[in-house]
C-alpha cells in the first residue's frame, strides 16, 4: 500500500527552509507534501485554526477515506523549553498528526474534535529506540539531531514515517485542555479580506438573536455597530457584518460584502475583535 500524502504546516517559511523540509518528506514518504507556511503577527492562531479546518476537510466523505499524514511545527512563544519543545503526536480517524505540543495550537481540537490526550515523545529516547530495533542510526547521528534545535527538519519526518510504518515509538500520554481565552481574535485574514475568527458565531454574545456586535475600527478608533447575518448572500452588499464562515464548526467571519473586512476597519491577524465577559 502507498504511503499517505503529508501536509506540513510551519513557521519556518523561507524559501531555503520550505526546500529543505520538502525534499527531506519527499525522501522519506516517496511523494512531494504540500508544505504551508505560517508567518504573520500570529502564526499559533493562524496554526490552529487551519489545522481544525485540515481535519474538519477529511469529514462528511460519504465512505471511506485514505490516510493523510499532517506535521505542525508551531513553536509556543514562551520561552519555556531549553532546545524546543516536544514533538507529540495523535490521530483523527485514520490520519495521524505530529505536532509540536503547542497548547494554543491544539485547544481547539479538545473544544471542537474531542481531543482529550496527544503522545508526547523525548528525542533522544526515540532516537535510540529505533537505533536499537529498526533504524540504522550511528550514536554521532543520533547526537547530531538530539542537540540541533532545527528538530522539525531532521526528527519530526523522521517520526512520522515510523509512527505510519508501526514501530513501537515510546511516548507519554499528556492531556490537552480545552480552549479557555476570553478573548475572540482574527486567525486568519483570507485573500478577500474576510477575518475568520477564532471562535463559532453561536458563542458571540448577541449573534443568535441578529443583534449588531461593536467593532473597533482601528483606523480611527470608532466603535462601529455590525449586525450579524446567518450567511454570507444575507449580507448587503457593499456593508460589513458577522456570519458564520467557511472555517471550523461554524466559526464566525468579519466581512464586508464586496469589499475588505481587513481594510475597511484595519485589521489583521491576532487583533482581539471582541470579550466575551465584557
Amino acid at each position: 500500500m502507498p504511503l499517505p500524502p503529508v501536509v506540513s504546516l510551519t513557521d519556518c517559511a523561507d524559501p531555503n527552509a520550505l526546500a529543505r523540509q520538502s525534499t527531506r518528506i519527499a525522501a522519506l514518504f516517496g511523494s512531494t507534501p504540500t508544505v504551508l507556511p505560517l508567518g504573520g503577527p500570529d502564526p499559533e492562531g493562524a496554526a490552529a485554526l487551519t489545522l481544525l479546518d485540515l481535519l474538519r476537510s477529511t469529514d462528511l466523505i460519504g465512505g471511506p477515506s485514505r490516510p493523510v499524514v499532517v506535521l505542525v511545527n508551531i513553536a509556543p512563544r514562551d520561552g519555556h523549553w531549553p532546545n524546543g519543545v516536544p514533538f507529540c503526536s495523535f490521530r483523527h480517524g485514520n490520519h495521524l498528526v505530529v505536532s509540536t505540543l503547542n497548547q494554543r495550537v491544539l485547544a481547539p481540537l479538545a473544544t471542537y474534535l474531542g481531543l482529550t490526550e496527544v503522545q508526547v515523545t523525548d528525542v533522544r529516547e526515540t532516537l535510540e529506540a529505533a537505533a536499537d530495533d529498526w533504524a540504522e542510526l550511528t550514536p554521532a547521528e543520533i547526537e547530531e539531531m538530539v542537540r540541533t534545535q532545527f528538530r522539525s527538519l531532521w526528527y519530526a519526518p523522521l517520526l512520522a514515517r515510523w509512527l505510519v510504518d508501526g514501530h513501537p515509538v515510546p511516548a507519554r500520554p499528556t492531556a490537552v485542555r480545552p480552549s479557555v481565552a476570553d478573548d475572540v481574535r482574527i486567525a486568519v485574514v483570507d485573500n478577500f479580506g474576510n477575518c475568520k475568527l477564532d471562535r463559532p458565531a453561536a458563542e458571540l454574545p448577541g449573534y443568535g438573536a441578529a443583534e449588531s456586535l461593536l467593532v473597533r475600527n482601528r483606523l480611527d478608533g470608532r466603535d462601529i455597530r455590525v449586525r450579524c447575518y446567518d450567511r454570507l448572500p444575507d449580507v448587503p452588499l457593499g456593508e460589513p457584518g458577522i456570519t458564520v464562515g467557511s472555517s471550523g464548526v461554524g466559526f464566525a467571519e468579519l466581512v464586508v460584502r464586496g469589499g475588505s473586512a481587513a481594510e475597511a476597519f484595519g485589521l489583521r491577524q491576532g487583533d482581539r475583535v471582541f470579550h466575551l465577559t465584557s
